[in-house]
This record gives C-alpha cells, structure tokens and sequence, in this order.
C-alpha cells in the first residue's frame, strides 16, 4: 500500500505542475542549446525585423506615443518596479502578521532574481545588433531579465494569492492578470529592439518553471491555510 503521504503527490493537481516544470526547463534547455548553435538567428532576425518600419530598421512600427507606451510597459519588467512590488506585498503581509506568506515572497522573488543573474553572467550572449536599442541595456541578452523576473515575481506572486483565497474565478483572474503583464512585458523588450524574441522565450520557460516550483513548496508547506487566509 503507497503511504497516504506519497499518496498525495500522484493526483493531477500536483503531477501537472510537475509535468509544466519539466516541460519549460526542456524548452529552456533547448533554446539554450539552439542559440548556441546559431540556429535560432534567422527567426530572431525576422521577428526583431517584422516590428520594424519595412526598410527602415531604426524605426519601430507605430506612432511615436506606441512607443513611449512600450517604454512604460518594459518598466513594468524592471528591477526597480518589481523590488517595490515585492516590498509593498511584503510589508502589507508583515503588517497583518502573515509571516510565512511575507518571507516566502521574499525568498521567492529573491532567489528568482540570484538564478536571472547567474544565467546571464554565465551564457553572456550578446545583444542584437541589427536594430537601435529602444532601452538602456547594462547585461548580456540571454535570458531576457526582464521577461524572466516579470514571471518570477508575478506569478509567485499570482500562485501565493491562488493560495490564499478560495473562489476559482477569482484565482482566474489573478493569474490572468499576472500572465498578460508577464508577455507585455517581454514582447515590448522585443518591441524595443533590447533582446532576441529566444531571449524572451527562454525568461519565460525559466520564470514560469520558477513560479510553478514556488507554488508546489507552498502547497507542500501547507502555506494559505484557513488561519493565513
């Protein structure tokens, strides 16, 4: 007879995350792979291009108040924008004494940010150079840190909500809302010429498998219980 403990671990609701998990570490893998081969150039030339003005490779489709608003968005994606997202959700839940649900974000969202770090230092692939730079850019291109950090805190945020409250149209919205500003954000980094389209993808597959694993060690440790909720 399987242990009631292990028991728990083989229903749907938790091998899917686990199946997603490994899904977007293979995508990952293979980004990573095909980027290093140079196979990806051509889809990435020809996307980075097709949000240009045809023949004219320094200028973005669309008026120049689309690209202001594109600028605003990609902020969204920021080191500056998230660490006060994440401080503003951690003071909130200090305040109300929800000291699990406020550390774990903090682990979260920080260990998130040391492993963006950690990728980009070590793959250190370079930015586009077919197109002016819409954004000031300080790091190497893979993986797109904004596309992955926006993931990361976003939708460990989104899953540590889902946790805490009971009604599923409401956890839809969350994390609805939490995946279109996680693809806004890494389709203006595209938009403003900063990162390869398989940059962006790979900080997806990474922030995603990220936030999912942040969702199954909350589930595990029994976070968003009656009393936290």
């Amino acid at each position: 007879m399987i242990p009631m403990i292990k028991k728990s671990w083989l229903v749907p609701g938790t091998l899917i995350p686990i199946a997603l998990i490994a899904a977007a570490a293979w995508a990952f893998i293979e980004l990573l792979d095909e980027v290093g081969e140079g196979e990806t150039r051509p889809i990435d030339e020809a996307i980075l291009l097709g949000f240009r003005v045809p023949g004219d490779p320094t200028d973005p489709i669309g008026e120049p108040w689309f690209e202001e608003a594109m600028r605003d968005i990609t902020a969204l994606g920021s080191a500056p924008a998230l660490v006060i997202a994440v401080l503003a959700v951690v003071g909130f839940l200090m305040l109300a004494r929800a000291w699990r649900p406020a550390i774990f974000t903090l682990v979260a969202s920080g260990g998130g940010l040391i492993v963006s770090s950690l990728l980009k230092y070590t793959i250190d692939r370079p930015r586009p150079d077919l197109v002016p730079h819409g954004n000031l850019i300080y790091t190497s291109s893979f993986p797109s840190g904004h596309s992955m950090m926006s993931a990361v805190v976003y939708l460990t945020l989104a899953a540590l909500v889902t946790r805490l409250i009971q009604r599923k149209r409401l956890k839809g919205y969350v994390l609805g809302v939490a995946m279109i500003l996680t693809l806004m954000v890494g389709v203006s980094r595209i938009y403003l010429g900063v990162h390869w389209p398989s940059d962006v993808l790979a900080g997806w597959a990474a922030g995603a498998a990220w936030a999912l694993g942040c969702w199954l060690i909350a589930r595990w440790i029994g976070l968003g219980g009656d009393q936290e909720r």
